[in-house]
């Protein structure tokens, strides 16, 4: 099963290059979630969900940002911008009180994991060009919505200052990864992003 596949992949860490996935990569990387009636509203869980939640919700751009770039020659790796968000969300983190290094450490892992989905992708879609975009993305839309999902991870980080340091932070972060994996029936290639989106998370 994928929900296991993301708990041995969260458990072991996320390798540093992954095969193109094997499985159309076209399509959206995400499905809506189902309604999760028993997921718990309190406790380390609850603080820990939206982490992988939103990480999720952020590897899904990677998919735009790919096809934006695919055929341009822009580089996947874009150090200017990448300083720019980790500067903003450093700023962000001290106005809500969090620890802006531990926050630039996700951030770091999150921008490492949206390269991981988009080689992937330029990968796949170089073996197989039939599979490659026939349209491009506006990139400054693209990065509006990344910099709506970047303010509720940043949030997020500030409201589970409690749950990250504890012992329980890696098992519990496994299982919320594991269920959004199901959830929003990720591809092999977006659940190696995600294990890798969280490595910094709990700590």
């Amino acid at each position: 099963m994928v929900a296991a596949a993301a708990a041995a992949v969260l458990s072991a860490g996320a390798p540093s290059a992954i095969a193109a996935p094997t499985a159309q990569v076209d399509r959206p990387a995400t499905a809506p979630a189902s309604a999760a009636t028993s997921t718990p509203r309190s406790g380390p869980y609850a603080a820990l969900r939206p982490l992988a939640e939103l990480s999720a919700e952020r590897l899904a751009t990677a998919d735009l940002v790919a096809a934006a770039k695919w055929g341009t020659g822009s580089p996947i790796d874009d150090p200017a911008r990448e300083q720019q968000v980790l500067d903003a969300v450093a700023e962000r983190a001290r106005e809500l009180g969090a620890d802006p290094a531990r926050t630039v450490a996700v951030f770091r892992d999150q921008i490492e994991a949206n390269k991981i989905v988009q080689r992937g992708l330029h990968r796949a879609w170089t073996a197989d060009p039939d599979r490659a975009p026939t349209t491009r993305p506006d990139l400054n839309e693209v990065r509006e919505e990344i910099n709506r999902i970047n303010e509720g991870l940043v949030r997020a980080i500030a409201d589970s200052a409690d749950a990250r340091p504890a012992p329980s932070c890696g098992p519990v972060l496994t299982v919320a990864a594991a269920v959004v994996v199901r959830e929003k029936h990720l591809d092999a290639l977006h659940t190696v992003a995600l294990a890798r989106s969280l490595r910094s998370v709990c700590g």
